[in-house]
């Protein structure tokens, strides 16, 4: 299976691959020219020879564009902030199942320090979503906003189906949730699904009320008190499988393309 790489944008027949992942590419990996790769501008994929390589900088020439199938689930994750080693590990497996946006949350009981130290780990998070993204063949990197607080961000997402993970004994098992609503929208085009997960002390009683005033229903993944990072995947591979991921018309349809043939030729 091929490497796949993000690149600014495709112009004309070309492409260039600049900065850290160049460097990585021609000095780690040792690339050569005539190598055959995939690039992503986030909108459109294509298999890419390389003409030149630098530290810098790695030019490509455009072969094949390939063919992407449109994602039926577009995910926000509202995640809030949690000691840094366990956040990043989350916001990687996030991108690995399939979250395009992903909100840090300064919770009520998220650590002080960590909040403000926040914003100066945002271009660390963003190289690790980016390299997340591109070891799980993504389209597209997702995007990290800026730090908010529960109020502002219950409030600033629009999604079809809202879920607050919750430890409170009156929440709904996560199936009883997703079950009716993946019947009800299926087939009717994307489907937006925006996911809260707390703290490790949980969500305060001022939050669920902002959460349920926002229109977020209370899930519960089970009887056991789960970490955030290990609540991120479960919650998140439950939507997918729900919603889409093992959607039947979401598997590409009819033979691939002969593309070491359109290559030769």
């Amino acid at each position: 299976m091929r490497r796949r790489f993000f690149v600014d944008q495709f112009h004309g027949g070309s492409a260039i691959l600049r900065g850290d992942t160049a460097n990585h590419l021609g000095r780690v990996l040792r690339a050569e020219p005539g190598q055959l790769f995939e690039l992503s501008d986030g909108e459109a994929l294509w298999l890419a020879r390389t003409e030149t390589i630098g530290r810098e900088e790695i030019h490509f020439s455009l072969v094949e564009e390939i063919p992407v199938q449109p994602a039926p689930l577009h995910i926000t994750l509202l995640l809030a902030v949690v000691k840094f080693d366990h956040f990043e590990w989350a916001i990687e497996k996030a991108t690995e199942l399939g979250a395009d946006e992903i909100v840090p949350l300064a919770a009520e009981r998220s650590e002080h320090g960590l909040i403000a130290a926040a914003a100066k780990r945002a271009q660390r998070w963003e190289r690790i979503l980016s390299e997340s993204a591109q070891q799980s063949r993504r389209l597209r990197i997702p995007s990290l906003r800026e730090a908010s607080k529960p109020r502002e961000a219950f409030s600033g997402v629009a999604a079809q189906v809202c879920l607050l993970l919750s430890e409170r004994s009156g929440a709904s098992p996560l199936r009883a949730l997703l079950e009716p609503a993946a019947a009800a929208v299926v087939g009717n085009g994307v489907t937006s699904v925006s996911i809260a997960i707390g703290p490790e002390g949980g969500w305060t009683d001022a939050e669920f009320s902002l959460a349920n005033a926002a229109g977020y229903s209370e899930a519960a993944l089970g009887a056991n008190i789960m970490r955030t990072e290990t609540a991120v995947c479960a919650a998140l591979a439950a939507v997918q499988y729900a919603f889409g991921a093992f959607r039947p018309s979401a598997a590409p349809s009819g033979p691939r393309p002969n593309r070491e043939r359109i290559i030769r030729d």
